[in-house]
């Protein structure tokens, strides 16, 4: 047998076994089921921090334990647990050189209950001046991460404000910074900033499948499990948001793919399938476990969001955000040709959905994270909405979608294929 033809008989029977009893593993009727469980309103919308999404993650950890799969690195469970930080402000007060500021010209970044601060605290002081972007400055020195004195100029008193949005909320300590309204020099200064903290428990939901051959290489899967809660009722009387297509369409796909190539169990490397928590608040979920890993032996990264409606293409179809910015959409197609099945280029760039989900976190360390959805974001009339039920979802569509990821990942999931780093942010 020459060298190509076997070549070709080997990628035959590659994509045999990969295809093989799909059909019967990955169906409506399983999406159906998931779904029911994940987005029923005993479930009251899967908020961070509730009870429910307590029962959301025991149910994911035992749809992985029916599935066969190991624990991640270092747990005695699915349960990936970390503790959530967050501080309430109450009161502020200062005087710099003598002169008294108004506690709306302090706004503390800390998890510090009560945080005393002045000249002889060793706090690196810092100007924001006039011409600066307000906003761009002010993250950079909260990701410096080193106790700081911060002047704001009062040409951006418009503004200062929005520095709030600069929550301290972390898993992790952090520095303490103050961001201080004043043109004054500050050579002498003295505050004190008092905050409510609170803390609560909060836990992704992993499971692996280990590789043959390239154990150390992981390719992920993975979705959000929690939404938004409860909140004010519509005409109907209807208050749970129930998050069907938000995220509990990926958790489903995550499940069902984590069955199926256990299954298969042919994998060279590691997969690893995640479900995050806390990405309605701030992707907390896939900012902790991103520090748990070894960024650069993430092979690949398959975040899942929001599947449950047609693509604006119709059927068959979905996107690929950063499609550009790594051949893992290309090696995606590759793996199709031939099928119905087709995956598109972002079409909202303006919307930036690149860094707007899970994938973010890992991407910007350069792993080609991307995301994979169908919502169409720009007319997606259920989007955090009540009406976001399981009623309104494709159930044949999504089991395709599902299908879709699952063949064409073959050769990054054989070790055969390995997308282009993405650039890292800076």
């Amino acid at each position: 047998m020459n060298k190509w033809l076997a070549t070709a008989t080997l990628l035959l029977v590659n994509s045999f076994i990969f295809a093989q009893n799909i059909d019967k593993i990955i169906t409506a009727p399983e999406v159906e089921r998931i779904e029911k469980v994940l987005a029923a309103d005993e479930m009251r919308g899967r908020k961070t921090g509730s009870p429910e999404i307590d029962m959301a993650a025991d149910f994911i950890g035992k749809e992985f334990k029916k599935a066969g799969l190991q624990y991640f690195a270092g747990l005695n469970d699915y349960r990936q647990s970390f503790k959530m930080t967050k501080a309430k402000f109450v009161s502020a007060a200062g005087i710099i050189n003598e002169q008294p500021i108004a506690s709306g010209d302090i706004i503390a970044v800390t998890t510090q209950p009560v945080l005393k601060i002045n000249e002889t605290a060793g706090y690196k002081k810092i100007v924001i001046d006039s011409s600066s972007n307000l906003i761009e400055a002010a993250a950079k020195i909260l990701e410096a991460n080193s106790p700081s004195l911060v002047l704001v100029n009062t040409a951006h008193t418009k503004n200062f404000n929005r520095l709030k949005r600069f929550k301290r909320d972390s898993f992790d300590e952090k520095a303490s910074v103050v961001f201080v309204l004043s043109n004054a020099d500050a050579q002498l200064y003295s505050f004190e900033i008092e905050h409510q903290i609170s803390s609560t428990q909060l836990a992704n939901v992993i499971g692996v499948l280990p590789g043959k051959s390239k154990k150390d290489e992981l390719v992920i899967f993975s979705g959000h499990y929690d939404h938004i809660g409860v909140g004010k009722p519509n005409a109907a009387g209807d208050s749970i948001y129930n998050g069907a297509n938000d995220d509990a369409a990926g958790t489903t796909a995550v499940i069902m793919l984590a069955n199926y190539f256990a299954k298969l169990n042919n994998n060279e490397r590691t997969l690893v399938f995640v479900t995050f928590t806390a990405e309605e608040v701030g992707g907390f979920g896939s900012q902790y476990f991103s520090k748990q890993i070894d960024a650069d032996k993430a092979i690949a990264m398959f975040n899942i969001e929001m599947i449950g409606t047609e693509s604006q293409w119709g059927k068959n179809s979905a996107y690929i955000t950063g499609f550009e910015k790594s051949d893992f959409g290309t090696i995606l197609q590759r793996n199709l040709a031939g099928s119905a099945f087709k995956f598109e280029p972002d079409p909202y760039p303006k919307q930036n959905l690149f860094y707007r989900s899970d994938n973010a976190t890992l991407a910007a360390l350069g792993v080609p994270a991307h995301t994979i959805s169908t919502s169409k974001m720009d007319t997606e009339k259920f989007y955090h909405t009540v009406d976001d039920e399981i009623e309104t979802l494709d159930m044949v569509n999504m089991a395709e979608i599902i299908k879709a990821i699952a063949l064409s990942s073959k050769g990054i999931i054989s070790g055969k294929e390995t997308p282009a780093r993405v650039e890292k942010l800076k």
